[in-house]
């Protein structure tokens, strides 16, 4: 047996103590008091007429003794030494994502992996150490390498879940990180296993105990949300919604939609099992607000029942094209709905006061500062260099993105054209043998559109998809849209605004009612809101602005909260759940039982003899 604490055996020195009591010859004053018989037994033998008196055979002498032994011992804490291997650095990793909070465990799928958790630090070894990793939506240091079990303890009991998705390819890497020449490790992993497919874990070389919690899949959750104008009525907006039912079983479960907190309506979905549905309400809109998205289901998981999404009154979209003299081009955008369009032979001033800068074949003389499309204009600011390709081969389009939904290139030559090499922030949409014909991304906050080639000297004004594609470029560009998306956040991803005036403080309230105060720099230009670890609606007042967003775990890999018995971690392609217990645990609490029973024997005793 050892003992992590043997310094305790010091307070074995108060047996002795104990003993000379006992042997103690006191006079006494007779008084009343709740004793037991065993007392009453001392006091009748106790003789006033010398110090001390030889010690006799006394039961309650005994189990005094027994009992501050047994105290002692606790106080030790004992264990047994075992023939496990020798761990050295033990890591945690806890997950701390929203399917953690599923009720299907007692209280809750993180409370039964805590609990697992801090019995693995009672089964440490003195030699041991522990980190605690928190992961969510980030991943959190709680706890640096420390042997310290009480300063573990107190941190895991600290750890809660957030509405957040799960990303644990951080934490493992930075589990291998902090393991770096170690020469014992132990990575154990506390989950249900619900990891994205996309996570990359296959070059993690750790040694990995995944303990899975979870024991069935009842959920029915929001995946998806948006709204858009109604194609036929410009004074209502059409909200599209997605839920999923993970569970086994088809599921009916009624949707209610509110805004601004007034009901607008519900209904009554059926659910498939094990799939997506998807429903649409229609609303009137005369000002603009938040949507809210809520579902009735007495399902394991709380968190994706409710989704929120920020609705902005339209206004004209400002667009200047700047153009020595394109009709194609210039019909294409007026023709479109809600847009102002203004033309100008040159860009002289940034395109400030306009949503939309179209350059056609013009290099501008200062850089355009907002949303850009631009057709054969070349850039140092855009490209390293370029050159010029005739008749261009078309392969390839990306039909999913936005930019090219519904257009397609089969039917479309293309004269000459601008040769590049693709961007960092660019994605290629149009891709042609010689080069990229087309390229979308974003440059900083500024989204960009570059079409390689002028639409005069191809097809491509001749056929249906130019209409079409200008209609999706003005749609994605229009900065109303941007504006949607940056107020409608998923769980764990920072909120950004940007400041136009010198701020000193802001104040985020957060979906329970708290105010937090958030201290900006003088020279700040972005507030920046990262504890978005609760759904719901949070407001943020910042010198004499006001802005609401909203954050959504929608999510379908966290919604699906079936229970995993492997996750794939590391080069064998997947780690299965164990069942084993941590070896060499503790005794003290027996020895403290021990005491405790020795204690209550006597009491019992005492009343079995006077009853």
């Amino acid at each position: 047996m050892n003992f992590l604490a043997p310094f305790a055996f010091l307070f074995a020195a108060t047996l002795p103590v104990v003993i000379v009591f006992y042997m103690l010859k006191r006079r006494r004053t007779v008084r009343l008091v709740s004793s037991t018989i065993l007392w009453q037994k001392f006091l009748a033998e106790t003789q006033a007429n010398a110090p001390f008196q030889k010690l006799r055979n006394n039961w309650l002498l005994i189990l005094q003794l027994l009992m501050l032994a047994l105290a002692v011992f606790a106080l030790a804490r004992p264990y047994f030494a075992t023939t496990t291997k020798e761990t050295g650095l033990v890591v945690v990793i806890l997950d701390g994502s929203a399917s953690m909070q599923a009720r299907d465990e007692s209280p809750s799928r993180f409370e039964a992996a805590r609990k697992e958790a801090l019995k693995l630090v009672d089964g440490l070894k003195d030699t041991d150490q522990m980190i605690v990793l928190l992961s969510a939506g980030n991943t959190v240091v709680r706890q640096s390498p420390t042997a310290e079990k009480s300063t573990l303890r107190r941190v895991l009991e600290e750890c809660q879940p957030g509405d957040t998705p799960t990303r644990v390819e951080e934490a493992f890497k930075l589990a291998q990180t902090l393991a770096k020449n170690r020469a014992h490790v132990e990575v154990h992993f506390f989950s249900d296993g619900a990891i994205p497919a996309a996570e990359n874990l296959s070059s993690i070389k750790l040694p990995v105990v995944y303990h899975q919690f979870g024991k069935r899949a009842n959920n029915a959750g929001i995946t998806a949300m948006d709204v858009r104008p109604h194609p036929e009525d410009a004074s209502q907006r059409v909200v599209f919604a997605s839920v999923f039912n993970a569970s086994t079983n088809a599921q009916t479960v009624s949707a209610e939609l509110r805004f601004n907190g007034q009901f607008i309506d519900s209904k009554v979905l059926n659910l498939p099992a094990r799939e997506a549905s998807s429903t649409v309400f229609a609303a009137e809109q005369k000002q603009s607000g938040t949507y809210t998205l809520k579902l009735k289901s007495d399902d394991d998981l709380a968190a994706d029942n409710e989704a929120s999404i920020i609705s902005k009154m339209p206004r004209p979209v400002k667009v200047l094209l700047v153009s020595g003299g394109n009709r194609f081009l210039e019909s294409a955008i007026r023709v479109l709905p809600n847009v102002e369009l203004n033309t100008a032979s040159q860009l002289l001033t940034g395109g400030k006061g306009f949503d939309i800068v179209v350059l056609d074949g013009v290099t501008p003389v200062t850089q355009p500062e907002v949303n850009t499309l631009a057709w054969k204009v070349a850039t140092t600011n855009w490209f390293e260099s370029w050159r010029t390709v005739e008749n261009p081969d078309i392969v390839d389009w990306n039909a999913n993105h936005p930019l090219m939904r519904f257009v397609t290139f089969d039917d479309v030559r293309v004269y000459s054209t601008l040769a590049v090499k693709a961007p960092k922030w660019g994605l290629v949409l149009v891709e042609a043998q010689q080069t990229p014909l087309v390229i979308a991304g974003e440059k900083g906050r500024q989204r960009l559109v570059w079409v390689g080639f002028d639409s005069l000297e191809s097809q491509l004004p001749l056929r249906h998809s130019f209409i079409i594609f200008m209609a999706n470029a003005m749609d994605w560009l229009n900065p109303q849209q941007t504006d949607a998306s940056q107020f409608t956040l998923q769980a764990g991803n920072a909120f950004r605004q940007p400041l136009f005036e010198n701020v000193a403080t802001a104040t985020v309230t957060t979906p329970k009612g708290d105010k937090r105060e958030l201290k900006l720099g003088d020279q700040a230009k972005e507030l920046i809101w990262s504890e978005t670890y609760r759904v719901g609606l949070y407001k943020a007042n910042y010198g004499t602005n006001e802005t609401s967003f909203t954050v959504n775990l929608m999510d379908p890999a966290e919604s699906d909260i079936t229970p995993r018995s492997q996750v794939p971690v590391g080069a064998q392609g997947a780690v299965a759940a164990t069942t084993s217990k941590r070896a060499n645990l503790e005794y003290w609490r027996w020895f403290a039982m021990g005491a405790l029973a020795v204690l209550m024997f006597e009491w019992w005793y005492y009343h079995r003899r006077t009853v």
